[in-house]
């Protein structure tokens, strides 16, 4: 199994942000945190860099499911959902899948919202 799902849509980056955005949403995600790498790069390192966003997606109540069953969950939370220019109007949206991220914890309560997680993250990209 792939350790990530993903979409390329043909779509501006900025469009593709919006309705990743949405799609999260409707699947009863928020995005908690954002890294932009593009500009990261650019100031840390000197570099520019392709347009490349790192939206930290999580889910209340998947969130808290996993945090009473394992308490150092919090380490692989939130989800990350990227959104990648690949090209002019050609943006890649590339999702974790946390059924693979969260395999060295052996936990069955983990593993099944991680399964839950993923299969709503995956109905997220499917939406777009």
């Amino acid at each position: 199994m792939a350790y990530y799902h993903s979409r390329t849509l043909r779509i501006s980056f900025d469009d593709a942000v919006e309705k990743v955005t949405a799609a999260l949403s409707e699947e009863g995600f928020g995005v908690v945190s954002e890294i932009d790498m593009h500009e990261k790069i650019k100031a840390k390192v000197g570099v520019d860099f392709k347009r490349y966003r790192i939206l930290g997606a999580c889910n209340p109540a998947f969130s808290y499911k996993a945090l009473q069953a394992e308490d150092k969950i919090g380490v692989m939370l939130p989800c990350n959902v990227l959104v990648i220019e690949q090209g002019e109007d050609l943006v890649e949206i590339a999702a974790v899948n946390p059924t693979d991220s969260m395999m060295a914890i052996q936990n069955d309560v983990v593993t099944e919202v991680a399964a839950r997680v993923g299969k709503h993250l995956k109905e997220a990209l499917d939406r777009l």
